[in-house]
Parts: C-alpha cells; sequence; structure tokens
C-alpha cells in the first residue's frame, strides 16, 4: 500500500521538497479538493499532512513558477483522474476463488465441479460440462482455457458430433468470467453450448485464471512488460493453435472491445487466417479518436509510457489497495455516484439489470499491464492503429527498424473472409464514428462476407450482459456462423 507514498516521496521531494503538493496540488484541482488528495496521498504512504503546509502557503512567486515550469515538464499530472477512471466497482469486492497452481502443461477435466478454477466456480454449477485447459505462449505465459463442450443434457444443446468450435475473446480489464455473468439463458458462452457449440473461453495474461509464467514472477516487473501487441503475437496464436488441435476444425471467434482489436490487427497480417473460419466482433475497438467518455478522454491523456517509470507501475491492478483506498475517498464526496461510473465510461447501457451489475462488480476488474493500457491510450491520442510507440525515435528504431511503429493496415484483411460486426448507438468507447472508419477500411470486402448489426440503443457493455443480447445479438451470429458451412 505504501508504493504510492514513497515513489512520490522519492521523486518530487527530490526535486521540489515538501511544499510542492502545498503550492501546486490546490491550485491544480481546486481548494475544495484539497481534503481529498490530502487523504488520499496520507492513505497511500506519503509522508505529509495539512500542518505541513502552513509553513510553504506563500511561497516566493520566483520559487512557485520556477517549480511549476518543472512540473509541466512532467507528462502524467492528471494521477487523480488516472486513477479515478479506472474505477468501475463502488468498492473492493471478493472475487471467484483462483489458485496459483503449479506451473504444468495439459489439461484435466472438472466435470464434477472438483476444484477451484472457472468451471466450478461459474460452469458446473448450471450442470454444464467443462474441462479446464492451460496452454503455454512461445514467450512462457501460461493461460487457462476453459471448455463447455455441449449444452446441457435434455436441452436443445445435447451431445451431438461435429459440434462447430467457437472461442471467446474478452475485452482489458476483464477475464472470461464476462461470458458467464448472466443467467445461462442469458449468458452468452451457454447460449452458444446450449445452440449446439463446442465453446471456449480464453483467458489472457495477468488476468485472475492466467497469472502465471514458467519463469517470471507474477509480482515482478519483468512479467508485465507486454501490450495488446503481445497478444496478437504470442496469446492468441496460441489459443487458436489450442482449441484447432483440440477440436481438429477451423474455428468461428467472438472478441469484444479489445478481444476485436487483437483479431483484426492479427487478421491484417494474415495470421489465424487458416484456423479461423468467420469472426464476430462485438463492440469492436480499431479506432478511438473518437470516443465520447470525458473520463477515457482523461485517461488518454494520462496514460504516458512515463508513468511506469515514474511510479513504478507494472502491474495496473484496480483493487489495490492504494486504489481502493481512493475510491472510498471519492464515493464520500458529494454528487458524485459511483455506480454511474460505469455509464461515464461505457455509455448508457439499455439492459443491465441490478443482479447482472452486482454479480459483474464482483468478479471483474480484472488486472492488465500499465504498458498495454498506455498502448491504448496512444491508439486514442494519434488515431491510428499502430504498434507499441516507445517514444523516440531511437527507440523504435531499436524495436522496429523504422523511427515511428508501424501501422496496422486493416485493409488487408482478405476480402472474403466471413466478418459479423456489430455495434451500438450509445456506445461511448466503440464511438459510431469510430466504426465507421474502421467500416471504411472494410469498404472493399466481399458483400456477402460482411455482416454489420447497428442497435441504436446499445451501448459497451450491452453487449456482454445485457438481457436482451440473446435475441437482438446472439440469435444474428449463430445464424451468421451456420451460414459459413
Amino acid at each position: 500500500m505504501l508504493w504510492v507514498g514513497s515513489s512520490l516521496n522519492h521523486l518530487f521531494e527530490s526535486l521540489f521538497g515538501i511544499e510542492w503538493v502545498c503550492a501546486f496540488f490546490p491550485s491544480f484541482l481546486g481548494h475544495n479538493s484539497f481534503s481529498l488528495f490530502s487523504l488520499f496521498i496520507y492513505s497511500s504512504g506519503f509522508n505529509f499532512s495539512r500542518a505541513h503546509c502552513l509553513q510553504y502557503i506563500f511561497l516566493p512567486h520566483a520559487v512557485f513558477s520556477n517549480r511549476m515550469a518543472v512540473l509541466r515538464k512532467l507528462p502524467s499530472l492528471s494521477i487523480l483522474s488516472l486513477v479515478a477512471l479506472v474505477i468501475l466497482v463502488v468498492e473492493p469486492y471478493e472475487s471467484l476463488s483462483s489458485s496459483r497452481k503449479s506451473v504444468h502443461s495439459g489439461f484435466k477435466t472438472d466435470y464434477n465441479g472438483v476444484g477451484s478454477g472457472m468451471c466450478a466456480s461459474a460452469v458446473t454449477v448450471h450442470g454444464y460440462k467443462c474441462q479446464e485447459f492451460e496452454v503455454t505462449t512461445d514467450d512462457g505465459y501460461i493461460l487457462s482455457v476453459q471448455r463447455i463442450p455441449e449444452g446441457r443434457v435434455g436441452g436443445a444443446g445435447g451431445p451431438k458430433t461435429n459440434r462447430q468450435p467457437v472461442l471467446l475473446q474478452h475485452g482489458v480489464l476483464v477475464d472470461g468470467v464476462t461470458w458467464l455473468q448472466n443467467s445461462p439463458a442469458q449468458s452468452p458462452a451457454m447460449i452458444l453450448a446450449d445452440n449446439g457449440f463446442d465453446v471456449w473461453i480464453s483467458n489472457v495474461r495477468g488476468t485472475r485464471y492466467s497469472r502465471r509464467h514458467v519463469t517470471l514472477d507474477p509480482d515482478s516487473a519483468d512479467y508485465w512488460n507486454w501490450t495488446w501487441d503481445d497478444l496478437v503475437v504470442h496469446d492468441l496464436p496460441a489459443l487458436v493453435d489450442l482449441v484447432f488441435k483440440q477440436t481438429g476444425q477451423k474455428i468461428h471467434y467472438i472478441g469484444h472491445s479489445m478481444g476485436t482489436l487483437i483479431a483484426l490487427a492479427s487478421f491484417s497480417e494474415g495470421k489465424q487466417i487458416d484456423k479461423v473460419k468467420s469472426a464476430a466482433l462485438l463492440s469492436p475497438v480499431a479506432y478511438l479518436s473518437h470516443m465520447t467518455t470525458a473520463l477515457g478522454d482523461v485517461a488518454a491523456r494520462a496514460f504516458v509510457s512515463e508513468i511506469t517509470t515514474i511510479f513504478g507501475l507494472a502491474e495496473f491492478n484496480p483493487r489495490g489497495e492504494p486504489v481502493s483506498d481512493f475510491l472510498k475517498v471519492l464515493c464520500a464526496q458529494a454528487g458524485v455516484d459511483c455506480y454511474d461510473l460505469i455509464t461515464a465510461l461505457t455509455g448508457k447501457n439499455c439492459c443491465l439489470n441490478a443482479s447482472t451489475v452486482d454479480h459483474f462488480l464482483k468478479n471483474e476488474p480484472q488486472s492488465t499491464s500499465t504498458k498495454n493500457l498506455v498502448h491504448l491510450s496512444q491508439t486514442v491520442r494519434d488515431g491510428v492503429l499502430s504498434k507499441y510507440d516507445y517514444g523516440s525515435n531511437d527507440f523504435n528504431q531499436a524495436h522496429y527498424g523504422e523511427t515511428k511503429p508501424p501501422r496496422y493496415n486493416l485493409t488487408n484483411i482478405p476480402h472474403d473472409f466471413p466478418l459479423f460486426l456489430s455495434y451500438g448507438g450509445q456506445d461511448a468507447l466503440s464511438d459510431v464514428q469510430d466504426v465507421g472508419i474502421l467500416l471504411d477500411n472494410l469498404k472493399y470486402h466481399d458483400v456477402e462476407k460482411l455482416h454489420v448489426q447497428y442497435i441504436k440503443d446499445y451501448a459497451h457493455a450491452d453487449f456482454i450482459i445485457g438481457i436482451t443480447a440473446k435475441d437482438i445479438v446472439y440469435n444474428q451470429i449463430i445464424s451468421f456462423f451456420r451460414n459459413q458451412g
């Protein structure tokens, strides 16, 4: 809990002395926010109190101006906004049970709900068979994968031969449980299983069930040195290959949010096309410069590469103590509605019920790497889809052989590859204008191979946990998959 405070002490006291916080932050935040900031700083270990400021209230103008000039050179001053943005919960909840298993490969069958993995916690309890798999990426990350091989006994999706495999890929700051939040009749994974599909659920590196590596400690900074580029290069190939080898069939793919991004980037480079039969992309994210959430815009400006260096924040854990303590302070402020943070970030979701939201908040959000959020923020700021920008021509040259990060060219996606895109008119992250840019990149796609669905009232979360998603979205996807042969 003290890492935030110690990092701030080390950085700013060495530069300015303790008076920096007294002179700068009240004016930056507004004097009414002073107690909020001081309580956050105190709870996170900063050796600071209001009394320290009394002797520095009236800094000489020249001293203040000099220090302000230095502060302005630092690129990540919106720290409070940054922390507030990523918290989508009212207070930290206990997550579904998770175990830190020993490193090994292969799979174990969990038909009877024995154990503490996702199968036992969220699938077998509803009467479905479920298998737990593990796959190791070529850079050593051990990923957890769940398989629902068939629907419930006696249901429409009972045991069948040659069931078509479907891989479900979640977005950022969540994990595979996101496909299992509703009742079986309304959860995407169960809907697909009950309609005759062989369902596979991915959990990318760093999330609760995939927090392992063959050599790296997940508590080390090295473990978190990755972005969504690495999901394109390492995680997605390992996941697709696992399903392809286990089933002997080309797979259907469903991605949401960042799950669409890594698929589009991969397909644009001609990867996985030989093993993927078709793809359904929900709330597609490729371009982000028009998103309408003010909180997201603040985050995009705050997440710069220096934040990892300055604060030692390699793992971005929304459930960490410093963040949780700050949230309690934030939620106590007049006019702050913490439940509405979900709406403020993702848009006005039309079709969520209270019990589903409560269940979602008990299990999400999940950790990701700070570097990954930096990369996503670069997409917002730069308005282009490219690989990670290391911040200098020299560093980019060392990594890519050129001074600018290479761009993903989505027009290179094979024009005969079957794509289903579904987006919402209320989505603040996957904004209609940005989806329009994506569709412009697909304008030469074969008409019969591109199915586009626009849902006026849907926002970002409706596609995953909306109670109407089965009828509006998933029945359409099922028909689309079946039409691919």
